[in-house]
């Protein structure tokens, strides 16, 4: 979800993003510095070998432990992207040719573009650029779920690409896609083309295939509705059309220049405690629905927990510091701690995975992650475990509260001080103070995250 600085508290445009995977998918944060490469160098992704750019700026993204790109992340302009699985026609014949033995060559995987975009892009425009050239050409089929094959793992990609001054709402199809500007108001996305009728940006044959493929009638050409034609209609729309109209909802209310970074936290922490369905039955982490903040199901109808959550600001130029806000695992459960690209060096347990380590493995290859204390990201995977008590959230009324009583009056210290933190680091020209910042709440959240497992073991 993006809002733009017409509709926010801040006057900066604000991106949030929950990345929904597997319970045990760790994503550690990995750092990039601006790099510069060799002539006819090359870069090893899981699938495939691409040439490397002369130049690669730096970034910060949440990276699941087996994969090269980002869920999201941000770069050191101010560019910020997060990407959502969808489930087209595209991909679905794509699964049939590759039952029939004639699967499509492996492409890159959508957390793969992301970071592509953010290391070989200075603006939002720039960073869609690079990730529709890079689609149109290696196209994006191969599983992007650990230990799941190609046909069950695989799925096309939108994204939402943001700077200071606009929005990118990118969807594609294969090697296809089509994009819609965004410079006022909000926008949201879920897992489903959301692009219907109007857009500003696409591949040129984008229609006539859909056309070609008995997908759309040519008599009603000049009526192209993209989402219509592309999406795979035999994959449930109850995955995403509840929680994208959800999340429409509470940016809504608060559109006319009332959307704070807070707020956004809030929508990402969201079960629809507030509606006529009151939150899921039991607990949050009992669902018998899905929702923005999402946790796994004995009854396996989830994809897993929130892995990770982020809020990005994105001030104009000299007014700010660009920052991702980010937690690990289920939002409602979890801290927000503030990370910027400047950062000389992040705390070690934030960029360590667990057992398995970091590394760059196809996903069907990929064994689960396991708990290692080294790892921030396997602490809090390990709370909310503590929070739930068993698997049906038994302890979960009662410690829930605890946890978010001792985070928000950190996240609330931590959001009150990022302002004089800013004005600090531009006027002294140096990440010193960004770097003392981002420690020192790392530090405030060890402590209390140790406290609460102790408070949760007695």
């Amino acid at each position: 979800m993006v809002a733009m600085p017409d509709a926010t508290v801040t006057g900066t445009t604000v991106l949030g993003k929950n990345s929904d995977r597997p319970v045990f998918d760790c994503q550690p944060l990995v750092q990039t510095s601006r790099r510069r490469h060799k002539p006819d160098s090359s870069l090893q992704l899981e699938y495939r070998t691409i040439p490397q750019v002369s130049q690669t700026y730096a970034t910060v993204g949440s990276s699941p432990y087996w994969c090269w790109g980002y869920e999201e992340g941000f770069n050191e302009f101010g560019v910020a992207i997060g990407n959502e699985a969808i489930f087209t026609k595209t991909f679905a014949d794509a699964v049939k040719s590759s039952q029939a033995g004639k699967p499509p060559e492996l492409g890159l995987l959508g957390m793969d573009l992301l970071r592509l975009g953010l290391e070989r892009g200075k603006t939002a425009r720039e960073a869609l650029d690079v990730i529709t050239g890079l689609v149109q050409q290696y196209g994006q089929w191969g599983s992007g779920v650990p230990g799941l094959d190609h046909e069950t793992g695989g799925y096309d990609n939108s994204y939402i690409i943001a700077d200071s001054k606009e929005a990118w709402v990118l969807e594609t199809v294969g090697t296809r896609w089509v994009a819609r500007r965004i410079t006022r108001g909000v926008a949201t996305i879920s897992n489903q083309p959301s692009i219907r009728t109007r857009w500003d940006l696409a591949s040129p044959d984008l229609v006539d295939h859909a056309i070609e493929k008995g997908w759309w009638p040519k008599a009603k050409r000049n009526d192209f509705d993209f989402a219509r034609a592309y999406i795979d209609f035999k994959t449930p729309l109850q995955l995403s059309q509840l929680r994208v109209q959800r999340s429409r909802q509470l940016l809504g209310q608060k559109e006319n220049r009332e959307i704070s970074p807070r707020w956004v936290m809030r929508v990402l922490r969201d079960h629809y405690e507030d509606t006529f369905l009151k939150g899921p039955n039991f607990n949050a982490a009992l669902p018998d629905f899905l929702t923005l903040c999402m946790h796994s199901s004995p009854a396996n109808f989830t994809w897993g927990n929130t892995a990770s959550s982020a809020v990005f600001i994105l001030p104009k130029g000299s007014e700010g510091i660009p920052r991702m806000w980010w937690t690990p695992v289920t939002p409602c459960t979890g801290l927000y701690l503030p990370i910027h690209v400047t950062n000389s060096r992040l705390p070690e347990p934030l960029t360590t995975a667990g057992r398995r380590g970091k590394t760059i493995t196809p996903p069907p290859q990929a064994k689960p992650d396991a708990f290692s204390r080294k790892s921030y990201w396997w602490l809090f995977r390990d709370l909310l475990d503590r929070i739930k008590g068993d698997e049906t959230g038994t302890e979960f009324a009662s410690r829930q509260p605890m946890a978010r009583a001792t985070f928000d009056r950190l996240e609330h210290k931590w959001l009150a001080a990022s302002a004089k933190v800013d004005q600090e680091a531009i006027r002294q020209k140096t990440s010193e103070p960004l770097d003392r910042f981002t420690h020192d709440c790392f530090d405030e959240a060890f402590d209390a995250i140790k406290r609460l497992r102790k408070s949760m073991d007695s």
